[in-house]
């Protein structure tokens, strides 16, 4: 990739994921993972060294446009160390509840824009001789696709892979433009970009129009009067959709694919009907837990859409739009919610509507970046609440990885948060299983573990609703995994439990651990750097 190419501007939808980020607020995707046995740090740093060749992105960090003219760059970073980029953390109990902590204290901390906006933390000493990897990513360099690309780049799809290079890999940095040519160049693109907007946006509305008139009779009059309203209604919120205050929590848990896919062949629907489907019941669950009413309560989903195409998933920058999933939140029999689920997303497909999300977010980008910097902050402050909850479905292999022989075996991915969508929810599917990771913030929902259990009992009463058994464990696999779906009684949350006399969280229950030592604490609070 040549250096100050076009390419290495940030497009307009890349620039406002920059934009959108204020202190305290970061705007990372993410992943945390765990490996089979002890991963060696150093070979692991020298291993994702050898990588960085096929990532020249990743050793650039981004360079403000001169005078605010023009869009920001990727400029290689003449100070760049892989080490700024990699940590090793070690637990000090190796806990699953330790681990979910360490995410996110991390997910609440901004990365230094001055370098490259990436970071792994390799995470020691978890129980059930694992290794823990947390993954960050802002989201100006990648969306989740990218990332799940990215992630196929740095591992590898056998455990015989070739060991790390022994020695460093030497990389010549490219000479940066003057700033002169930096000024007159980012004029020129970000005008050739602008340019290209407008026509694409024409382009848009042309294909668009044509489209709807020659499938418009797919959509039935009485279908588009009763939905038409639910998408164009206010989104009504949540006890969660306040103004993120920070820091964050992270939850997860995970399922069975092969039963999702049973359910999806069963009812006629998708794999993503079916997830939006339980995501739906696990938020009415949490809200009936809290005493809040559900009845002729609209809930509404921000569903991000992939737009690549054929092109390559690993390429990076964002290329999604959204489509407003608006389901009743009232409705409490599981197959008559994924048939509401079905309909709705079959709906938002007739009319096109992550095209004209899309359309209209490209229009943004015609405002000046210095505008969309100043708006940005003040923008993730307003008291306004477009949707309830982000829900990202990202496919991920379905086969194992492998990170220097070692063999991944979980895989949640984080979605962030922000504005007043302060819980959000991000589903990956990998090896067999479907993997939900819950950000939100502690002050709008510090229970948020909840939603690991109330989605194990969703998931376990929708596959009863359809008439399938339990899985039955199989016995070669590890002994530790999520809590399984059967072991959890459907219907065993529907008492309606005030907030007031609701039990404390697991948190609360604990006994008090005995007080670590001084050297002890500072193992888990700090980032050790090899």
């Amino acid at each position: 990739m040549r250096n100050g190419s076009q390419s290495d501007r940030l497009s307009w939808g890349d620039t406002v994921f920059l934009h959108l980020e204020r202190e305290g607020m970061p705007l990372n995707v993410a992943s945390v993972c765990s490996f089979e046995g002890e991963v060696s740090f150093e070979d692991c740093v020298r291993f994702v060294e050898a990588k960085l060749p096929l990532l020249p992105r990743y050793m650039k960090y981004v360079m403000a446009p001169p005078f605010g003219v023009g869009l920001p760059s990727w400029e290689y970073d003449p100070q760049f160390d892989i080490r700024r980029h990699m940590r090793e953390v070690k637990l000090r109990y190796g806990t699953e509840t330790e681990l979910k902590a360490l995410a996110g204290k991390l997910f609440s901390t901004m990365m230094d824009r001055r370098h490259p906006l990436w970071d792994l933390t390799l995470v020691r000493g978890l129980k059930g001789n694992r290794t823990g990897l947390i993954i960050r990513l802002h989201h100006c360099l990648a969306d989740g696709i990218a990332g799940v690309g990215i992630v196929n780049l740095l591992l590898d799809a056998n455990p015989d892979a070739p060991p790390p290079p022994r020695r460093k890999v030497k990389f010549q940095v490219p000479r940066r433009r003057d700033a002169l040519s930096s000024l007159s160049t980012g004029f020129v693109d970000s005008y050739a970009d602008f340019v290209k907007r407008i026509l694409s946006a024409m382009t848009d509305v042309l294909s668009m129009a044509e489209r709807l008139a020659a499938n418009g009779g797919s959509v039935e009059p009485d279908e588009f009067a009763d939905l038409f309203p639910e998408i164009t209604a206010f989104t009504e919120r949540l006890r969660f959709n306040v103004i993120y205050r920070g820091p964050q929590k992270f939850a997860y848990t995970a399922i069975p694919l092969d039963q999702v896919k049973a359910i999806r062949k069963k009812c006629g629907t998708s794999v993503n009907d079916v997830i939006l489907a339980i995501v739906t019941a696990t938020i009415r669950r949490y809200c009936e837990l809290h005493g809040d009413p559900v009845k002729g309560r609209l809930f509404r989903m921000m569903v991000p859409v992939n737009l690549r195409g054929n092109e390559d998933p690993a390429q990076l920058g964002n290329r999604i739009s959204l489509v407003p999933v608006t389901v009743p939140l009232s409705i409490r029999q599981p197959r008559k919610l994924l048939a509401a689920v079905h309909k709705r997303t079959e709906f938002l497909k007739h009319v096109h509507a992550a095209e004209l999300v899309s359309l209209a977010g490209g229009l943004i980008g015609i405002f000046p970046t210095s505008v969309q910097g100043l708006a940005g902050p003040i923008a993730s402050q307003l008291p306004i609440t477009p949707f309830n909850l982000v829900c990202t479905n990202v496919p991920g292999p379905q086969s194992p990885l492998y990170l220097l022989g070692h063999k991944m075996l979980e895989w949640y991915p984080y979605v962030p948060v922000g504005g007043e969508m302060a819980v959000n929810c991000a589903i990956l599917s990998y090896d067999g299983r479907i993997y939900f990771g819950f950000s939100g913030d502690v002050h709008a929902a510090p229970d948020l573990k909840r939603m690991e259990k109330l989605l194990q009992i969703s998931f376990t009463e929708l596959r009863e609703a359809v008439g399938l058994r339990p899985p039955q464990k199989d016995k070669t696999k590890r002994k530790r995994r999520a809590v399984p779906a059967a072991a959890v009684p459907a219907g065993a949350e529907e008492r309606r439990i005030p907030i007031a006399s609701a039990p404390p969280p697991v948190e609360a229950k604990r006994k008090p651990e005995p007080a670590p030592s001084p050297r002890a604490e500072t193992v888990l609070t700090e980032v050790v750097v090899a």
